[in-house]
């Protein structure tokens, strides 16, 4: 058993000759991926806990209708991990690990894998509140098949969903489409308040009525049962089936004592992905704080950290040259009629100018760094750093906003242009 060892023995490991990733989601495929991208002629072992072959979760909620099977990553990126790890093992989830400065040994419920290295991408579990188990969720391919039947089995559904998130939003839609009665109860003052602030999130509001949805905000529900929900203030919501969305959380328990957790399960890396006293450790995805040169430390649960990280963290593990700058993290959805692209990491206190006028065409939200001028008018110079791009209804900007929030520095406009939905935003930025 590998001895375990602390922050003061950290330090850069030899090139390993085997590797276990955990968790066979969007960054398990990708890690695996990488590796054998960037030359990794050794073993890897991949401990998946679905019993399926990686596949991508968005179009769960988004697609849940229009897509009867999962997006199998085989087939949409072309990893295929049986072709490429040495042990798949797609049912056989890890339950505790030891680390040491040689190596890495991950328990299952059938026996201990040892490996010169592991990375972690065991991705989230959703949030179920206490009262909350008669509730239905939507986080795996399971799930949507469950969901998909009641909604075809019964066409007039009465379908409660607790949270106005990005799920809860994406299903309402989709749900109400397929001719389900829907009302969605968010305990905020408004849609994808804490995501985008409350000030944004109102915009959003009027979006489910149009859809055919019902959305009561500032509505807590308190417990869950066969025949609806119960509010905070006792009132009784009926309901044939109920989805709880409120969140998620990293899958990390199994690792609680073993590695430094923070008071979410998430395991703060730095920029390449390394677990800190843990030199034989890397996370990736979901499970991964990580530290970013522009942005600070950003949370998992971007999309775009399952895809893109593990390229950065394999080049690490190996030695080999970084490819440039870190990408921006970058949520997309498509919801109750609407295209949505959240590119940056916003603060709760980011000040936020519009870039058009929200329910006359496509329009922009840019959340300015708080620690900045903090006014619409930006500096004495008009200028302003912008710290996140919320994009509605304008799919066609996102690449070129992607470029601008990934070039590895702050982005600073000037936002007479930037506000102006005329004006280029790459002609806004101040040089």
């Amino acid at each position: 058993m590998p001895e375990p060892t602390s922050a003061a023995t950290s330090r850069p490991s030899p090139v390993p000759r085997s590797v276990v990733v955990v968790g066979a989601g969007l960054a398990g495929a990708q890690t695996v991926a990488a590796l054998r991208t960037h030359g990794f002629d050794g073993r890897i072992t991949l401990l998946g806990a679905e019993g399926v072959p990686p596949y991508d979760r968005p179009p769960l909620s988004k697609e849940l209708l229009s897509r009867p099977e999962p997006v199998w990553l085989s087939a949409d990126l072309g990893v295929d991990v049986d072709a490429l790890a040495d042990d798949v093992r797609l049912d056989e989830p890890a339950r505790a690990l030891a680390s040491g400065p040689d190596g890495v040994v991950l328990t299952t419920a059938r026996g201990e894998v040892a490996a010169d290295a592991a990375v972690l991408a065991v991705g989230s579990a959703p949030i179920v509140p206490p009262g909350f188990a008669a509730s239905s969720l939507l986080h795996n391919a399971a799930d949507a098949d469950r969901l998909r039947a009641a909604l075809r089995r019964d066409g007039g559904l009465r379908l409660v969903i607790v949270g106005a998130g990005w799920i809860g939003a994406e299903v309402a839609g989709v749900a109400a489409g397929a001719g389900a009665d829907v009302t969605v109860l968010e305990a905020a003052g408004a849609p994808l308040s804490r995501q985008l602030g409350p000030g944004v999130g109102a915009h959003l509001a009027g979006w489910y009525a149009d859809a055919g949805v019902r959305l009561r905000t500032a509505a807590a529900v308190t417990a869950v049962d066969d025949a609806g929900v119960v509010l905070a203030d006792g009132e009784r919501v009926p309901a044939d089936l109920v989805l709880t969305a409120v969140g998620a959380r990293p899958a990390s328990g199994w690792l609680a004592g073993t590695l430094p957790l923070d008071p979410r399960g998430a395991l703060l890396v730095d920029g390449d992905g390394r677990v800190p006293g843990h030199p034989r450790v890397w996370a990736v995805g979901d499970v991964a704080s990580r530290a970013h040169p522009v942005f600070g430390t950003v949370p998992g649960g971007h999309w775009s950290a399952a895809l893109h990280d593990p390229d950065p963290t394999v080049r690490a593990m190996l030695g080999v040259e970084p490819a440039g700058a870190a990408h921006a993290p970058y949520v997309f959805s498509q919801q109750l009629g609407h295209d949505l692209a959240l590119l940056g990491l916003p603060a709760t206190d980011s000040p936020v100018v519009l870039r058009g006028t929200p329910g006359a065409g496509p329009w922009a939200a840019l959340y300015l760094d708080p620690a900045g001028p903090g006014t619409a008018a930006g500096g004495a110079d008009g200028v302003a750093t912008v710290s996140a791009v919320l994009l509605v209804d304008s799919p066609r900007d996102v690449g070129g906003v992607r470029r601008l929030m990934g070039r590895g520095e702050p982005l600073r406009l000037d936002l007479a242009k930037a506000t102006d939905p005329s004006v280029r935003l790459k002609a806004a930025v101040a040089g």
